[in-house]
């Protein structure tokens, strides 16, 4: 199989290995169903969405390892620790396990969350390598589908649990990431290739297909469309979704199959002339190299900094506030999105759920076709720029929460979702241009602890407003439960976007020059 097939089956694997790798996105379909089940309060359930994301205070390990270790290796010791991490609390909830404390179940979720980081990094890694002129193009594409995990599981659990959410979800989340890992790791590995073979049809066909695919999830996941489409069509229709990018690879194959079988027979053809044969091979050379060889602009990097210098840079701070005022807001909320429609006297939390994927899948992937298209005209998109114009909308978002119609919380999670998904997927890539491309996977794992940092903090206080107003049963009922939370929320991404545009200031020399 020529080389540039290979290069695009890894990003196949890639693609479906972040569809399944957002474990944590699944949290809010089934929190309010975990929270009876364990008899435990608001603040102690907040405490399990943060200690999801804690396991990203450890991520850095997962970057050294990547250093060290064969990224096969890292990939499964990333998948069994969430079927550990996962498994365990499966076990116990099933009464498999008869003593767990809720501490013990407290780490145990720090141990599945930290598996994500592991298997992130390998996706990382081997996209920035195999597409190095296009890195931003290709992880846009690849991580779009983690904002698609959510839609995943929902989708398996409407068809064969739809009672026992809860459990299904942590058995899914336990096996599934494994499963998958074991499929993918013959596909995810680093190709030596300078630049892909038609590399602008390979992109544009499979930008194409996930925005079908985008489009699907989004439509399927309101109500008035998912009534008229049964639990198994759905699921059928994710997965063939899922499958179809392998349209592309296969096909590279056959292209490449045919090439080489048609110069060989050019070079066959003039063996007679020995002189001419010679000028001819050197031809079809050039013509090979002519038609692989296709204009590729890359931004560049500021420069390269290891992790300690980094932590020096004014640039890095402000860099860590903006994403913990803009993408971990958002996840917070994201993470509260059960009691908080709960609170609202709304029953749809997995429409909701799945509305949130859907447009984060869209918002991970917008960025890309942005670059993509963008850089036609040889120009730069400010990364600072761009998180601060995603900004903005988030803050409005919060303040819309304020209204206490279904309209309001429908539209809100839909901004909150694009603009923490584009966020998430913008980070990669600016970590890459001001950070360099060598500590990359010690460096991003760093700048994304701020996610566990923001979890407690904000969730935190989310949970203790929430807590006043409940009654004797720990639940709180209306608008009161999360209004303070939601003004705070919004004054935070107000402040966020101050700053991002401080570092807009501060950079735009770097992108102000043409490609």
């Amino acid at each position: 199989m020529p080389s540039t097939a290979f290069q695009w089956l890894s990003l196949v694997g890639i693609i479906w290995l972040q569809s399944i790798t957002g474990t944590n996105t699944n949290f809010p379909a089934y929190s309010s169903q975990l929270k009876q089940l364990l008899s435990i309060s608001q603040i102690q359930l907040n405490n399990l969405a943060f200690a999801s994301d804690a396991g990203k205070l450890f991520g850095f390990l997962s970057g050294l390892a990547s250093i060290y270790l064969p990224l096969w290796l890292v990939l499964m010791i990333g998948s069994t620790l969430g079927l550990v991490g996962y498994g365990v609390q499966y076990l116990f909830i099933t009464n498999h396990i008869s003593s767990l404390s809720y501490w013990h179940v407290f780490f145990l979720t720090v141990l599945a969350g930290n598996s994500i980081c592991w298997i992130n990094t390998v996706c990382y890694v081997i996209t920035i390598r195999n597409f190095p002129s296009d890195r931003q193009v290709a992880v846009g594409i690849t991580t779009s589908y983690q904002g698609l995990s959510a839609k995943v599981y929902t989708t398996i659990v409407d068809v064969v649990g739809h009672k026992k959410r809860a459990i299904t979800f942590l058995f899914l989340n336990s096996v599934l990431p494994l499963l998958v890992s074991l499929i993918a790791t013959p596909l995810v590995r680093e190709i030596e290739v300078i630049s892909p073979k038609h590399r602008r049809i390979g992109f544009d066909v499979i930008f194409a297909i996930t925005i079908v695919t985008g489009i699907y999830a989004i439509m399927s996941s309101l109500e008035f469309v998912s009534n008229k489409i049964s639990s198994l069509g759905s699921l059928i229709g994710i997965s063939v979704s899922l499958l179809i990018p392998l349209l592309v690879p296969l096909s590279m194959m056959i292209v490449g199959s045919w090439h080489k079988t048609t110069e060989k027979q050019k070079v066959y053809n003039f063996t007679v002339e020995d002189g001419h044969n010679e000028k001819t091979e050197n031809e079809v050379k050039e013509g090979e190299e002519s038609e692989e060889s296709e204009e590729v602009h890359d931004i560049g990097i500021k420069e390269e900094v290891e992790t300690k210098l980094m932590l020096r840079r004014l640039d890095f701070w402000l860099y860590f506030f903006v994403y913990l005022f803009g993408a971990t807001l958002g996840l917070v909320f994201l993470n509260n999105l059960g009691q908080i429609a709960e609170s609202r006297g709304y029953n749809g939390t997995s429409s909701l759920v799945s509305l949130s994927s859907s447009f984060g899948f869209f918002g991970r992937l917008m960025p890309s076709i942005i670059d993509y298209f963008y850089r036609e005209n040889k120009c730069a998109i400010s990364k600072p720029g761009y998180m601060m114009v995603l900004m903005a909308p988030t803050a409005g978002a919060f303040f819309l929460l304020l209204n206490k119609t279904d309209l309001a919380l429908y539209v809100s999670t839909a901004i909150i979702g694009v603009c923490t998904g584009a966020i998430t997927s913008i980070a990669v890539s600016m970590t890459t241009e001001l950070f360099g491309t060598k500590n990359f996977s010690v460096n991003h794992n760093v700048v994304v602890a701020n996610i566990p940092v923001g979890s407690l903090l904000f969730g935190y206080l989310a949970a203790i407003v929430y807590h006043k107003g409940g009654n004797e049963n720990g639940k709180c009922m209306g608008m009161e439960c999360y209004r303070n939370t939601f003004i705070l929320w919004g004054s935070l991404s107000f402040f966020g976007t101050f700053l991002a545009f401080i570092l807009h200031l501060r950079t735009r020399k770097f992108y102000s020059h043409k490609l």
